[in-house]
C-alpha cells in the first residue's frame, strides 16, 4: 500500500494531532458546562442520565456510519466534515430550553463525536503506514491534552461569568475553522494499482469476524477500565479512604497524568517490544495499580496505585485501533468502527455496572470486575500476533 506524499505525511501528522486534540476540548468544554445547561434547561439529575445516554447512543451510531463512509469516500472527505458536524452541533446544548431542545442537540453532538472519533482513528493509521515506527498513542495523548485544555478554560470562563451559550457557540466557531483549515494536510491511502509485469504478493485473505470481535472485546475491556477510572477514582478517595473532596480530586489527576505520559511514551517502546507486550504488559500494570487502589487503604499508596492503573492502561487501546485499521485496508474504517464501537460501549458501561456493583458490595470489592477484565486481557493480548503490521518506507519527518 502505497501513500500520497504530496502532502508530506509530517504536516498530516500534525494535522492529525490537532484533530485528536480538537475532539477531545470540544468534548471537555461540553462536559465541564454541563451543571450550567441542565440548571438553564430546568431538567432534573435523572432527566440528564437519559439525555447522556442518547448521547452515548448517537456516538455509537455516528461510529457505525462513519467507518463504511470513510471507506467509501476516503478519511481526507470524511473527517472534516464530521468535524465542521462536530462543531455545528456544540451551538445547540447552550442554546436548548427545555429536555427535548437538549436531547436534540445531544443526539447531534454524540453523531458529530461519534463520526469524528472514527475518521480521526481511521486517517491516523493511514499517516502511521507513512512512518517506519508506531505513532498511534501519541494521537490519543493529544485527546488527553485538548480535554485538559477544556478544564483550564472552561474554569476560566465560568469563573468570569461567560454565558455558556456564547463559551460552547466559541468553540464550535472554532472546530469549524480548524476543521475546514487542516482538512489541506490530511492524506489519502492510494488504491492499490494493478501490474500484470511485476510480481504482486498474494492478496491476503479477508480478516475473521472472530479476529475483529477478539480485538473489539479487548477494547471493551480496557476502555471499560478506563471509564471506572474517570467515575469513580475520586468517589473512591471520599467514600472509602474520607478524604476531602479536594484531596479526591488528586486520585483521578493521578490516573489521567499518568495515561497522557504514558501515551507519548507508548510508540517508543512499542517500536521495540511490539504492540501484544504492550497490551499485555500494560494491563498486568493495570491490574496490579487497582489491587494497591483495593487492598491497601492508604492515600499516597492508592494514589500510586492509581498512577500505576493509567500508566498500564495508556498503551492498550492504541494498539488495540491500530491493528482493527490495518486487518484490511479497504475496509479500514469499517473494521476500526467495530473495535472503536465496542470500546466506547465498555467505556460508557463501565461506570454504571460499578454503580450497580455497589447495591451489593462495597465500593473497593467492586473494583475486582476492572481487575478481572484486566488479568483476561493479558492472556489473550497475544491475538495482536495473528495479523502483523506491514510498515511503509521510511517517511519524510
Amino acid at each position: 500500500m502505497s501513500i500520497d506524499i504530496a502532502t508530506p505525511p509530517r504536516a498530516a501528522r500534525v494535522a492529525t494531532w490537532t484533530y485528536f486534540g480538537l475532539n477531545g476540548f470540544a468534548v471537555g468544554m461540553w462536559v465541564v458546562h454541563i451543571p450550567n445547561v441542565e440548571r438553564a434547561t430546568g431538567i432534573s439529575h435523572s432527566t440528564l442520565g437519559l439525555l447522556l445516554l442518547i448521547l452515548g447512543g448517537a456516538a455509537f451510531l455516528g461510529m457505525q456510519v462513519a467507518g463504511p463512509l470513510a471507506d467509501r469516500v476516503g478519511q481526507r472527505r470524511l473527517v472534516p466534515a464530521a468535524g465542521v458536524l462536530l462543531g455545528l452541533s456544540l451551538f445547540g446544548p447552550g442554546l436548548a430550553q427545555n429536555w427535548w431542545t437538549l436531547g436534540l442537540a445531544l443526539f447531534v453532538f454524540g453523531f458529530g463525536n461519534g463520526s469524528l472519533d472514527v475518521g480521526m482513528n481511521s486517517h491516523a493509521v493511514v499517516v502511521e503506514r507513512a512512518y517506519p515506527r508506531p505513532i498511534m498513542a501519541a494521537f490519543h495523548a493529544m485527546w488527553s491534552i485538548g480535554g485538559a485544555f477544556a478544564a483550564l478554560i472552561g474554569a476560566a470562563t465560568l469563573k468570569a461569568g461567560v454565558p455558556t451559550a456564547v463559551s460552547l457557540s466559541a468553540c464550535g466557531a472554532l472546530c469549524i475553522a480548524v476543521s475546514l483549515y487542516m482538512s489541506r494536510y490530511l492524506i489519502e491511502a492510494d488504491p492499490p494499482v494493478e501490474d500484470e509485469t511485476a510480481d504482486a504478493p498474494a492478496p491476503t485473505a479477508p480478516p475473521s469476524k472472530k479476529l475483529v470481535w477478539q480485538l473489539g472485546g479487548l477494547a471493551f475491556g480496557l476502555m471499560l477500565a478506563e471509564g471506572v477510572a474517570n467515575d469513580w477514582a475520586a468517589l473512591q478517595f471520599r467514600d472509602v479512604l474520607g478524604t476531602s473532596t479536594s484531596t479526591a480530586a488528586y486520585a483521578y489527576g493521578a490516573f489521567a497524568v499518568a495515561m497522557t505520559v504514558g501515551r507519548f511514551a507508548t510508540d517508543r517502546v512499542a517500536a521495540v517490544i511490539g504492540p501484544a507486550a504492550i497490551v499485555r504488559y500494560g494491563a498486568a500494570l493495570a491490574a496490579i495499580g487497582l489491587t494497591t487502589v483495593i487492598v491497601i487503604p492508604w492515600v499516597p499508596v492508592a494514589l500510586v496505585g492509581w498512577a500505576l492503573f493509567g500508566l498500564g492502561l495508556s498503551g492498550g487501546v492504541p494498539q488495540l485501533f491500530t491493528a482493527a485499521g490495518n486487518l484490511d485496508t479497504k475496509a479500514s474504517g469499517a473494521l476500526m468502527a467495530k473495535v472503536v464501537g465496542l470500546g466506547y460501549v465498555g467505556l460508557l458501561a463501565g461506570p454504571a455496572l460499578i454503580g450497580g456493583l455497589t447495591h451489593w458490595v462495597p465500593l473497593n470489592v467492586a473494583f475486582a470486575l476492572p481487575v478481572i477484565l484486566c488479568v483476561l486481557t493479558v492472556i489473550a493480548a497475544p491475538v495482536l500476533r495473528s495479523r502483523s503490521r506491514q510498515p511503509s518506507e521510511p517517511a519524510n519527518r
